[in-house]
């Protein structure tokens, strides 16, 4: 895993800078985003809060350009991503002007800003600057909020938690995240810049290891439902029979896991439930 630097050019027309909140579950940290070549610019998302490290490394970037924050996309409410915007209103000088966008949510209240109002992004809102188009693609399933941005004048994609420059992701509904993960397939994007973690330069490869890897869990759930048709399953029932061997430890995490997938195909009328137990559908039912 190459070391990610604090202020990375990637290219005339993009900025990587480091979000400093590495963890398990952010990596090295929040890979944020300052898009264009002109004097205004897009940064997507803004690093959680009190991580004066980063506010740090955008003031020097927004001094050393010479360049003004037009716009702050948010990708998606979790406070990695969101959790910095008040802190990079405080420090740039046209505070007032600077429009903050993200998608709606459809599971809960949305996030208050000390310092805006969060205007909110529509599918397929196009974004026009000097040297940068980008598209708004809303790819439910890591969150019911979660957008991609795709950078048209060189088809790569902005996959913010999507897909990750390391490991797998997770996600609150599998199917709906399954059905963005296609969508991102179809785009076939040239370059994708993750959320977290590196660069990935082999994009077609790592959308179709993505979806390989949750379509072989999902096979072999299948599975035992087709051994014992007339069966019904609770998910520990099933962790032991796919998990047998994983530590006990960690069934816990595994029937998580498994949970997802039993909606996924209780979306799909593949199986059916009473109460926390679960059986397959007969194919003839359907």
């Amino acid at each position: 895993m190459a070391t990610i630097a604090p202020i990375t050019k990637i290219s005339p027309r993009l900025i990587r800078v480091l979000g400093c909140n590495p963890g398990p579950m952010t990596l090295q940290g929040t890979n944020t985003y300052i898009i264009g070549t002109g004097k205004r610019r897009i940064l997507l998302d803004a690093s959680d809060e009190n991580v004066p490290e980063y506010i740090g490394h955008l003031k020097k970037v927004i001094s050393d350009e010479r360049i003004l924050i037009n716009d702050i996309i948010v990708s998606h409410w979790h406070h990695d991503h969101i959790g910095g915007v008040d802190e990079v209103l405080d420090v740039i000088e046209n505070k007032d002007t600077c429009k903050v966008w993200k998608y709606p949510r459809s599971d809960a209240p949305e996030t208050t800003l000390r310092n805006a109002n969060i205007h909110h992004l529509e599918h397929g809102q196009k974004f026009s600057i000097e040297g940068a188009t980008l598209e708004v693609i809303h790819t439910p399933g890591h969150t019911t909020d979660h957008v991609v941005l795709v950078l048209h004048e060189e088809n790569s994609l902005f996959s913010a938690d999507c897909i990750l420059g390391e490991g797998t992701t997770v996600f609150e509904d599998l199917y709906e995240y399954m059905k963005s993960l296609q969508v991102i397939q179809d785009a076939k994007p040239s370059v994708i810049y993750p959320g977290h973690g590196n660069i990935i330069l082999d994009p077609v490869e790592r959308i179709a290891q993505y979806i390989s890897h949750r379509n072989q869990r999902e096979t072999q759930i299948m599975a035992v439902f087709q051994q014992q048709p007339t069966s019904m399953f609770d998910e520990m029932d099933l962790v032991r029979e796919i998990y047998k061997d994983t530590p006990e430890h960690l069934w816990k995490a595994a029937a998580y896991n498994v949970s997802h997938h039993l909606q996924k195909l209780h979306k799909e009328k593949r199986i059916s439930h009473d109460g926390d137990r679960w059986k397959l559908v007969p194919q003839a039912s359907l």
